[in-house]
């Protein structure tokens, strides 16, 4: 009975690392044989990019998002305009804000030395941003591979899919439960803006115009407010930048939570976790009174995140150069 019991408990272990999609599984050792270097080749090179620039760890986390969210997990947000693609990168939440390609294409151009066409654009992005994590101070996991790289890109499912810093709180949560995450995915994931910046256009609405009424939002701590208003006037400065934690910019942490409960979440989409919903109140108290928690479940959630539709097995293709499809 017992040899019984723990060979029912790998299995479950075995399973637990594998991700079933499209009848293809995903799994860490994907690459074991076909590019056994892959991993460290990834990581060299995003560790020497976060050395030369903090903010690139944002960065490239962000990239893995807004692909995910359009068409899964297929590196689609990498292609650049040509003739039967137009381009994610113009739509309103990428249009001068998404950046890291070219880290992309350093590690792409690495891999095809080590191991022509075989590691897809789609797996580098998840595993650059599970390396930016880990450098910026935040938990590691591993990550399931094997991913395909899409032959197109959608502009109108970027412009539609990704959350924006001012929808409400129900229409960030309807695109999360789309793509089959959860509440407790919503509030771990917008964790991730523990590191970054945002723009001033992207906060502007809630400084001066909140709910049409021409004044600041009222759940934004006041202070804070004011000092932000310095750098990000009623008109122009549309791009200057703002740490979205404050605190510890550039360390992968928890006061991103604590922040909120002090009224001082930069987003209004940050900020309506902890004012909106007593579920994700409940949360961002946890995770503020608790990092390893977080932690853990953000691990969690990246995984679950990473396994949106990605294209598995003959579907897609791995492209040679990530902006462009394989002529």
């Amino acid at each position: 009975m017992a040899q019984s019991t723990s060979i029912t408990v790998f299995v479950v272990l075995i399973i637990s690392t594998l991700a079933l999609v499209n009848g293809s599984y995903l799994y860490p050792q994907f690459y074991d044989r076909s590019c056994p270097k892959a991993k460290d080749i990834v990581r060299s090179v995003v560790a020497k990019a976060v050395a030369k620039e903090a903010r690139m760890a944002a960065s490239l986390l962000r990239l893995h998002f807004h692909d995910c969210f359009v068409k899964g997990c297929d590196a689609s947000i990498l292609l650049d305009n040509s003739g039967s693609v137009i381009s994610e990168k113009g739509s309103v939440p990428n249009r001068n804000s998404a950046r890291g390609f070219e880290v992309i294409d350093q590690i792409k151009a690495a891999l095809e030395k080590a191991c022509p066409q075989t590691v897809s654009c789609a797996d580098i992005m998840a595993l650059a941003a599970r390396d930016s994590t880990v450098l910026a101070g935040g938990p590691s996991w591993e990550v399931p591979l094997g991913r395909r790289d899409s032959l197109g890109a959608s502009l109108s499912g970027s412009n539609q899919n990704i959350p924006a810093p001012n929808n409400t709180f129900q229409t960030i949560l309807t695109k999360f439960k789309l793509k089959g995450l959860d509440i407790v995915d919503f509030v771990t994931l917008s964790g991730s803006h523990t590191i970054g910046n945002a723009r001033c256009t992207s906060i502007r609405q809630r400084l001066y115009n909140n709910t049409g009424n021409g004044r600041p939002d009222f759940s934004l701590d006041q202070s804070y407010a004011a000092r932000l208003r310095q750098n990000c006037p009623r008109s122009g400065g549309d791009q200057n930048l703002f740490f979205l934690d404050p605190v510890s910019p550039t360390k992968f942490d928890n006061n991103y939570y604590k922040n909120l409960i002090a009224k001082k979440g930069l987003l209004s989409s940050d900020e309506i976790l902890f004012t909106q919903n007593q579920q994700t109140m409940q949360y961002v108290k946890q995770y503020a009174a608790n990092q390893e928690l977080f932690f853990q479940q953000f691990a969690k959630s990246m995984v679950k995140m990473g396994n949106i539709s990605p294209l598995t097995g003959k579907s897609g293709q791995i492209r040679k150069i990530c902006r462009k499809v394989n002529s």
